[in-house]
């Protein structure tokens, strides 16, 4: 393994400004483990299986089952039946756990029997696994990192199943973890990513209040690495390198702290600790942490560069799909712990643009690394922070394998988490896409039915499709910073006060079947500033690129439909666009289309943007990627004329720009 392969795991994080930021963030506070420590969560997320995907969604989610998630095992051995962690004597370290972190929350969102069968497997393995001391997994595996992702597995296995063996499985590998943390504290991607733990305890002290759990809790955050203290005075201002970092003599904690995915799972870390045995200020650094991300290397995708390591504010700048999925999650953990509605924002925008942008339409291939202002897809160098050449091709494990195994979870965390309940007994849409939802609500049975197109329509209709009688409940929606003419009906009768943008909207009345709310989030077209005065182009919760004309090439064969392939362009990608100075998006024309075919492909794409542009010849390509775009405003080309330019959403893009020059007027 060379220095390179050695970190190259998953990275993350998104972007759009959040309110009330942290001027200062403090570091953490351990504080004596007892139950006055612990918080609950603003929000409690829904048990597997009680949100069903429905529309488009279902759609995407059986594309994805009948790709790479549903066949990888047949013939990629690291997650084959020779895993260590079936019992075998291959890989036993983290591929296993990861790909059975999203494989299982797919079977039961599908009710797929194939799928659960084979997430069985890992389940029955691990929970067979543990010793008489409490010790878990393959015996040859002496890291706590990959343990900390399987509990995490088995934490949504059990919320689907009732296993009854899963929680004392738990109790007694913490028991085991808290008396040997002293001899063998973490070390390397644990010591970095500690707080994925913090999620399985807190969940099981919620069912035992077992005042160990605080304690253990607390040992790992005094051996964890202190991310707030680094977001205090954040030492990555300008993009990283392999000399910069001090890569040629191995892994480094620099390394560590400036990779993408550590970074994106870190974001969870100051809310989980603070609510577990930290303080207010911890919970709140969570800000500062963003705003500095967004700051120094923010994508107009949601995403800040992290090619493997930061990299700047260039569109032409990569950001790992490992880093979009952990981005996501730890979005969904935000959410809940903080209930603050601007995360959900922020998933919306990794979800429907960072994350489906970054596979082919079938879901066959990925790539480890996507551009913004991505115009080739091949083998090449490129001006990449750390990675290798082939970080940028569609296939299956294109540079390094942790994407391959990590990348599943991120459409059925998604649909999974779409609503929380409240403590007031109440529910939450937290993020919208067609589904239907069947849970309990004090003691009735009640399933709602969310019927949208959204992000490619601006409606949302909830029914209340069954119950059995009259129940009480508050029904919060969330209405994105964008949707400032957010409208809500009730049976078609407006309600009285008007919702507001960023926050969340109460219907507390009692509800009955065949109820229906209305949500409407008007999406106007909005011009976003960035990198050397550029722009790019939003309208609701989607990002949009230019569309171009696409040459896809076998780069090389594999098992099953699982092939590499390399991408150029086959039409012009170098313009600029013409707006006016006072009211941009008035530029913009919007055309909807139909939303019944693969909505996450160039040729399928329910929405386009027209708009006039022009070819900029002065802007070229810079180490097989498109250049920095102009600064702006460029001045118009001498003899150029001006043409109308097709923008599609991010999502359905293989090739795209996103970040364009503005042309003088």
């Amino acid at each position: 393994m060379t220095f390179l392969t050695r970190f190259v795991f998953p990275l993350t994080a998104a972007l759009l400004p959040l309110r009330g930021y942290a001027q200062t963030p403090p570091t953490p506070t351990p504080t004596a483990p007892n139950s006055a420590a612990f918080q609950a969560s603003a929000f409690q997320m829904m048990p597997l299986g009680a949100v069903k995907p429905a529309g488009w969604l279902q759609r995407q989610l059986r594309i994805q089952a009948d790709g790479l998630t549903g066949h990888l095992d047949e013939f990629w051995s690291d997650v084959g039946p020779n895993s260590a962690w079936l019992g075998g004597s291959g890989e036993g370290w983290e591929r296993g756990p990861y790909y059975l972190d999203g494989l299982l929350p797919l079977a039961y969102l599908l009710d797929d029997t194939t799928l659960k069968a084979k997430a069985q497997k890992w389940i029955d393995w691990t929970l067979q696994s543990q010793r008489p001391d409490g010790a878990i997994g393959p015996a040859k595996n002496k890291d706590w990192w990959p343990n900390m992702l399987v509990l995490k597995s088995l934490m949504q296995y059990q919320e689907a199943t009732g296993d009854k063996r899963v929680v004392p499985f738990m109790e007694k590998y913490f028991a085991y973890q808290s008396s040997q943390l002293a001899a063998n504290p973490l070390h390397e991607w644990a010591k970095y990513r500690w707080a994925e733990e913090l999620l399985p305890i807190r969940w099981v002290y919620e069912k035992t209040k077992n005042p160990q759990l605080l304690t253990l809790a607390r040992q790992l955050a005094g051996q964890g690495y202190n991310w707030q203290q680094m977001y205090a005075q954040f030492p990555f201002t300008e993009p990283t390198s392999v000399e910069s970092l001090g890569l040629p003599k191995g892994l480094t904690d620099k390394s560590l702290q400036a990779h993408g995915v550590n970074n994106a799972m870190a974001l969870k870390m100051p809310a989980l600790w603070g609510m577990t045995g930290g303080t207010t200020a911890d919970r709140q650094s969570i800000y500062q942490q963003i705003k500095v991300l967004d700051q120094y290397h923010g994508l107009p995708n949601g995403m800040y560069s992290g090619d493997e390591h930061f990299s700047g504010r260039n569109p032409s700048q990569g950001i790992e799909l490992c880093a979009v999925v952990e981005a996501q999650y730890s979005y969904e953990q935000l959410l809940a712990l903080l209930g603050d509605p601007a995360f959900g924002d922020r998933l919306e925008k990794i979800t429907f643009n960072a994350l489906p942008a970054t596979f082919d339409p079938t879901m066959w291939a990925h790539q480890y690394d996507q551009q913004p202002n991505q115009v080739l897809v091949s083998k090449a160098k490129r001006q990449w922070s750390t990675n290798g050449d082939d970080s940028n091709v569609y296939g299956l494990e294109p540079w390094f394998g942790c994407c391959t195994a990590n990348m599943h979870q991120g459409w059925p965390k998604f649909a999974a988490n779409l609503w929380m309940t409240s403590p007031d007994d109440g529910l939450v849409a937290a993020a919208y896409a067609p589904n239907e939802l069947t849970t309990r609500v004090g003691k009735a049975d009640i399933t709602i039915r969310e019927e949208t197109d959204y992000p490619f329509r601006d409606n949302i209709r909830f029914v209340v499709a069954k119950s059995a009688k009259k129940v009480a409940f508050p029904l919060r929606l969330r209405i994105p910073a964008w949707a400032d003419k957010a409208t809500v009906t009730v049976n078609g009768k407006p309600v009285a006060n008007a919702p507001k943008a960023g926050t969340f909207y109460q219907l507390k009345r009692r509800w009955q079947q065949g109820d229906v709310v209305e949500l409407r989030l008007p999406m106007d077209v909005r011009v976003q500033p960035g990198y050397n005065q550029s722009v790019s182009v939003e309208r609701g919760p989607l990002v949009y690129g230019l569309k171009l004309g696409e040459q896809w090439d076998k780069l090389r064969d594999r098992p099953n439909q699982a092939d590499d392939y390399t991408v150029r362009a086959t039409t012009p990608w170098n313009y600029g666009l013409l707006l006016p100075s006072a009211n941009p998006a008035n530029a913009f024309q919007v055309k909807e289309l139909p939303t019944t075919g693969v909505v996450f492909s160039p040729d399928s794409a329910p929405v386009e943007l027209r708009v006039q542009g022009m070819r900029l010849p002065e802007w070229q390509m810079a180490q097989n990627s498109a250049g920095p775009p102009p600064a702006s405003p460029v001045a118009r080309p001498a003899g150029a004329t001006p043409e109308t330019l097709t923008l599609i959403p991010y999502g359905a893009t293989n090739l795209r720009i996103t970040s364009f020059p503005v042309v003088r007027p």
